[in-house]
């Protein structure tokens, strides 16, 4: 028998951050990540740059959020974002 795992299916996750951040006297204790689209991978694909920049822009446009603030994210929280993202696309939820 396998474990397989399954995608994540809900619409939006809210991922609490464990070190809040502030960017533009906004402060941000939690960020809400949409479901990825295709064109949200093809934009982030067609952007002339770093693989983490690429990864910046994305989680940025799935979070409705500005670049800077997934830049001031300490990484854990960072990587809390890119394991919902995974989840999505049907890797384990956290």
């Amino acid at each position: 028998m396998t474990d397989e795992v399954q995608p994540d299916m809900r619409l939006t996750a809210d991922v609490k951050l464990d070190f809040p951040v502030t960017v533009d006297a906004v402060a941000y204790t939690k960020l809400t990540m949409r479901r990825p689209k295709t064109k949200d991978s093809i934009k982030a694909a067609k952007f002339k740059g770093h693989d983490a920049d690429r990864g910046i822009l994305l989680l940025a446009d799935l979070c409705g959020v500005a670049p800077d603030v997934i830049q001031e994210l300490d990484e854990l929280d960072a990587r809390k974002l890119g394991d919902q993202l995974e989840a999505f696309r049907g890797g384990q939820s956290n």
